[in-house]
């Protein structure tokens, strides 16, 4: 974060305005991402492994089957549109921006630390997003199916005499997420679009606001179809177009490949004198930045995976650890590859970009700001003066994407929060409280849109940090207390697949209680003589 003075300069008119908010920001953040945190994400990661016998290794292959099949309905999108709607809403500016920050901050060891995060939380995602299925619902105002945190850690206990308690929980998770979705995690995004696309071709940040506003209005008040639509062909199309761009890059660089991976491991342990210093930076920034790209543990992918149709609950809860993998093993890495085989980073003492310069590979000009700038020099070693425009152009996609996501995922928890009063009709304005309500968090996001465009990265990204950090405390304790109808879950699945079955969910046979929409639903009928 930078200091008041560093503030006043950039607007001398709101100096103390400025460091007063500046330094709360930073109390907010510091406690929010204290080391209890990083603790408790990985440690969720291995206990979830290995309670789950890591399946995220032994069904790798069935991930990928599932990811391209699946069924759609009139209330639920198919399997394949689930998982892009949740990679919509992880690959955004974490993987491009994000990445070179926790270069900057963490050194090239905090690439290491996303890998072990994203390891490990596939495990987590698994167990969050078939949470999210077994206790999904249809929505009372559109039949649409949702579901998620605020869904599972209301219903999941209902039976019991934690019951109240486990209902506030949920609706804390709720109310949460529409702040973090609908007010704090949109300013990223945004932000760091303006500023690619600033730098790119002059654009005014302005200009960029209007039109990004413009555009997400069309497709968020279309609906999760729309959305599901919308995600399912820009979000494959642009991650493989930039991780083949990448990956071309780095292979011309490919010499550089194995002193990157040393310094990686280096750097990451502490092996190496020049950043000896920061190893619980690199160990900080990036689970920090693997969070905050690949959202395992944060409670957003199951938003997505409850919008499936699918017949048991542990196929999309496979889909959804995949897309951790798709996130951060590919798309982040490509990232760091790119910069660090280019030469287009700088390290940094002190998490600050005023800090001592610690490392750095020499392409990269003095004036550059930590962010999309690295990437930017990083492709401009392959097309001269192209590098600005391609990165300016993926980000669009990106950030576009994921503000689509995190509306989606907003208005999930509001009908949560309204519930059946959803239907209620309000006098005089020929509306219900639930289509009142949900003009409403559209008008925030678009406003979130604007603010966070106009605004300076550090209040962007420290906003976005905190609506992360809230989501990741509240969602990993839920999970770990109510984990084990997900384990349950996993394996019938695997059971019945054994067998050569199609399988189907029966959470009565299974002894797992509230899962009322799986008690009354009715699969499309289909041969169990051999697996499909």
């Amino acid at each position: 974060m930078e200091s008041c003075p560093g503030a006043a300069q950039r607007r001398p008119t709101y100096d103390a305005w400025e460091c007063v908010v500046s330094e709360f920001l930073d109390t907010v953040n510091g406690f929010v991402w204290s080391n209890a945190l990083v603790y408790l994400c990985l440690g969720a990661g291995v206990y979830f492994s290995i309670r789950s016998r890591f399946v995220q290794v032994r069904q790798v292959p069935e991930m990928v089957r599932l990811m391209l099949r699946g069924e759609k309905s009139p209330s639920g999108v198919s399997s394949f549109q689930a998982l892009t709607m949740s990679l919509a809403g992880r690959v955004g500016t974490g993987n491009i921006a994000g990445v070179a920050t926790a270069i900057a901050f963490g050194g090239p060891g905090a690439l290491f630390w996303m890998w072990a995060v994203a390891f490990l939380g596939a495990s987590t995602s698994f167990v969050e997003c078939t949470l999210g299925q077994i206790y999904k619902t249809r929505d009372p105002l559109t039949g649409e199916y949702r579901g998620g945190p605020a869904y599972y850690l209301s219903r999941a206990l209902s039976h019991t005499g934690a019951a109240g308690l486990f209902k506030v929980y949920g609706a804390i998770f709720a109310a949460v997420t529409v702040l973090a979705c609908g007010l704090l995690l949109p300013s990223v995004q945004s932000n760091s679009m303006a500023s690619a696309m600033n730098s790119a071709w002059g654009f005014s940040t302005w200009w960029v606001a209007v039109g990004t506003v413009i555009v997400l209005a069309f497709v968020i008040i279309g609906g999760v179809k729309r959305i599901a639509a919308f995600a399912s062909i820009v979000v494959p199309f642009m991650a493989v177009v930039y991780i083949v761009l990448a990956l071309i890059i780095v292979l011309l660089n490919a010499g550089e490949v194995p002193g990157i991976l040393q310094m990686i491991f280096a750097s990451a342990f502490g092996l190496d004198s020049a950043f000896g210093a920061i190893i619980g930076s690199a160990v900080m920034w990036g689970v920090k930045r693997g969070i905050y790209s690949n959202e395992a543990g944060q409670g957003t992918g199951p938003h997505a995976a409850a919008a499936a149709e699918v017949s048991h609950p542990a196929k999309q809860g496979l889909v959804q650890a995949f897309a951790v993998y798709v996130d951060t093993l590919f798309v982040c890495s490509a990232t760091g590859f790119l910069i660090l085989s280019t030469g287009a980073y700088r390290v940094f003492e002190g998490e600050s970009e005023t800090g001592a310069v610690l490392a750095e590979g020499g392409m990269l000009p003095a004036d550059t700001p930590v962010g999309p700038g690295f990437a930017q020099v990083g492709f401009d070693t392959l097309w001269s003066g192209a590098g600005a425009s391609f990165v300016a152009i993926s980000l669009a996609f990106f950030c576009f994407t994921t503000l689509v996501a995190y509306y989606y995922m907003a208005e999930t928890n509001l009908r949560f929060i309204l519930g059946k009063s959803s239907t209620v009709e309000i006098p005089f304005i020929r509306g219900t409280v639930g289509g009142t309500a949900t003009m409403l968090l559209q008008a925030l996001i678009l406003v979130s849109v604007v603010i966070g465009a106009v605004s300076t990265a550090t209040e962007a990204w420290v906003l976005g940090d905190i609506g992360v950090g809230l989501m990741a405390w509240l969602n990993i304790i839920g999970i770990i207390i109510l984990q084990q109808p997900a384990y349950k879950a996993l394996w019938d699945y695997e059971k019945q697949k054994k067998a050569g079955l199609d399988p189907l969910f029966d959470p009565v046979a299974l002894q797992i209680s509230n899962a009322s929409f799986w008690e009354t639903y009715e699969p499309t009928p289909r041969s169990q003589k051999s697996a499909v």
